[in-house]
């Protein structure tokens, strides 16, 4: 396969040989790639290993937990998205994931498709998760932990998801205790949503966990779409390693969602999907393609560069048919809301600063810029000219 890719890295950086992408110093500041070895795309599972654990690890577990802590979650705008764990987020398929990320641009933070920017924006996640854009924004260092670990039995030797599990479910029959609520809390987040590159839970959700715990207003949605942008920069950049991408991690489920979305019709993917939630997310994780072939990567490529013009496709979560939380449906489109629908989305539209990490060395700053993205609201967007 040929390919014709940009921008290369900083000029300065130590030379290796990528046999994936080699670099060609007759096209910099771009890298030109006379053929991309897909060979280096065959080991997945090294490749996306940190994505969410199948649903039948932790469902008994969410159910238990659900039966007494939903009206919690409620109350914290976040009972919707947890519900997200009982649906098969652990399926992806890695062609599809490798060719988009082939297109992401990490100064724009958009996919350079060949109608211009696309990419995931609050109003998806809002769809696909049930998270609105309003809350608080999370800092590490601004959420002080009112409950002391020491406060809770929580088992930190047992950190594998599994272990975790096995060591935090209480018996039958007995009630919810904080300790198992926030230790539920802490696997939901580092497992199904952030998807830690070591499977394991970390202590560092536990300022996180334990603020959900209180009823804290967070407004997840934008800390995962850092997470996302933070996740897309680092496999972008992996691209450019000797032997292609390893061990990727983040919320890259929330790709493979997004991606089927705007594919769906494109692709022709199909889905034996009856109504049971109310989440464009449930939906999409049905349409997640089971055959996985390295040939397909070329498929999904053509299906990239055919977007010409901007097509309808590209805007999926705007369809007066959406399947989303009872607050967005009918509620979707820019043009034709309800005046309690106007803050959240001034929350869609308006440009923020949004931030990923659970610690402070790991805090990262992206700019949230909605406008360009308009198209995708479907509103109108002017064309960038060069300067």
């Amino acid at each position: 396969m040929h390919a014709f890719l940009g921008p290369f890295v900083g000029q300065n950086k130590k030379k290796f040989a990528n046999t994936l992408l080699p670099e060609d110093s007759s096209t910099l500041p771009f890298i030109h790639s006379p053929k991309i070895d897909l060979s280096l795309f065959k080991d997945t599972t090294k490749i996306f290993r940190a994505f969410p654990p199948v649903k039948n690890r932790h469902l008994e577990w969410l159910l238990r937990v659900e039966k007494e802590m939903s009206s919690s979650w409620v109350e914290t705008s976040i009972f919707e998205f947890i519900q997200l764990a009982k649906f098969d987020l652990h399926l992806f398929d890695p062609q599809m994931l490798l060719s988009a990320i082939f297109f992401w641009n990490r100064e724009t933070r958009a996919f350079e498709f060949p109608c211009g920017f696309v990419g995931p924006t609050l109003l998806n996640i809002a769809a696909i998760t049930g998270l609105t854009p309003l809350g608080d924004r999370f800092h590490p260092d601004v959420f002080e932990d009112e409950i002391s670990m020491n406060e809770l039995s929580i088992t930190w030797d047992k950190k594998t998801y599994l272990a975790f599990i096995n060591a935090h479910v209480e018996q039958p029959g007995t009630l919810v205790s904080p300790s198992e609520h926030i230790a539920f809390l802490m696997y939901w987040l580092s497992a199904c949503i952030f998807c830690t590159p070591s499977l394991q839970v970390p202590k560092y959700y536990f300022t996180l966990a334990q603020a959900l715990h209180l009823k804290k207003k967070i407004c997840l949605s934008k800390l995962l779409l850092a997470s996302l942008y933070a996740c897309l920069d680092e496999a972008s950049e992996s691209l450019f390693q000797e032997n292609g991408p390893r061990n990727l991690s983040g919320p890259l489920w929330l790709l493979q969602l997004w991606l089927n979305a705007i594919f769906e019709n494109k692709l022709s993917l199909t889905s034996a999907y009856s109504p049971s939630c109310d989440l464009e997310g449930a939906r999409l994780t049905t349409l997640t393609p089971r055959k996985r072939s390295v040939d397909n990567f070329a498929t999904y490529i053509a299906a990239i560069l055919s977007f010409t013009n901007f097509h309808e496709d590209l805007a999926p979560f705007i369809r007066p048919t959406l399947t989303g939380p009872s607050w967005l449906r009918q509620n979707n489109q820019a043009w034709n809301i309800t005046s309690a629908s106007v803050e959240i989305w001034a929350g869609f539209l308006s440009w923020d600063v949004i931030m990923s990490g659970m610690r402070q060395k790991d805090v990262r700053i992206y700019p949230y810029h909605p406008q360009l993205f308009a198209r995708q609201f479907g509103l109108c967007q002017m064309k960038p000219l060069p300067l």
